[in-house]
């Protein structure tokens, strides 16, 4: 999300979405704060992303359960997806996420082209 130019590339409003996963990785880093691995994580970010560091330190905390995405595939063009998290009953560590398009969309007929282009093989 912030190490490429790929996923600037990739979302449409790259900001909106970079800056919704700090604040997620800021709520999870406070389910287990000694977590090495995040830690070790988050100071990479920090030292190698100057707009990952900014709303780092805005101390930024928000769940997203639901939204939209907003993407630029290369193959198939602009779509926009919709999500929903859903945490599992039995392991809240655990978390389905599930991505959809409205039926009649030009983002749904985007997906089922990029469904059938992975089912082929046909890859560049």
């Amino acid at each position: 999300m912030f190490l490429t130019d790929q996923a600037r590339d990739l979302f449409l409003d790259w900001d909106v979405q970079a800056r919704a996963a700090v604040e997620s990785l800021r709520l999870d880093v406070g389910h287990d704060p000694g977590d090495r691995a995040a830690g070790e994580l988050v100071a990479e970010l920090s030292e190698r992303s100057p707009e990952f560091r900014r709303w780092w330190e805005e101390h930024g905390v928000y769940q997203r359960t639901f939204g939209s995405k907003r993407l630029r595939h290369p193959v198939v063009g602009e779509l926009t997806v919709e999500y929903e998290t859903l945490t599992m009953p039995g392991d809240p560590d655990q978390t389905l996420f599930v991505y959809t398009t409205e039926a009649g969309t030009a983002s749904h007929e985007a997906m089922r082209l990029l469904t059938s282009w992975a089912l082929s093989g046909d890859r560049v």
